[in-house]
């Protein structure tokens, strides 16, 4: 089993950058793709980044191409998203989670969730 934990939210005016934190216990992370989704109020839970194991292939929704980063320290299994150029529209609980298996692909599932963390991003 594998908990995570995310950290580094908060309140944030618009333009201004987060890092996310998401820090992985219970077993290492090393060789499981991750990654970032979001639920704003009313809305559906949605992607938002992956990462594969190793860190060599990430991925992003649209929305978030250009101003989002997500990246690992596998030695420290920690999970990041480094979010720039903030937006009210990014205001959201934002989870990370883990896959079983070490590869990014369209069919891509995740199995373990954290509890989220809110942004929230003031206009």
């Amino acid at each position: 089993q594998v908990q995570l934990v995310e950290s580094g939210g908060g309140l944030v005016q618009a333009g201004g950058s987060l890092r996310l934190s998401c820090a992985a216990s219970g077993r290492s992370i090393s060789y499981n793709a991750m990654g970032w989704f979001r639920q704003a109020p009313g809305k559906e839970r949605e992607f938002v980044a992956a990462i594969s194991w190793g860190g060599g292939s990430t991925t992003y929704a649209d929305s978030v191409k250009g101003r989002f980063t997500i990246s690992r320290n596998n030695a420290e299994n920690l999970v990041y998203l480094q979010i720039n150029s903030l937006k009210p529209e990014d205001t959201a609980v934002y989870y990370c989670a883990a896959a079983t298996v070490p590869r990014l692909s369209a069919s891509l599932k995740f199995d373990y969730w954290g509890q989220g963390i809110q942004v929230t991003v003031s206009s």
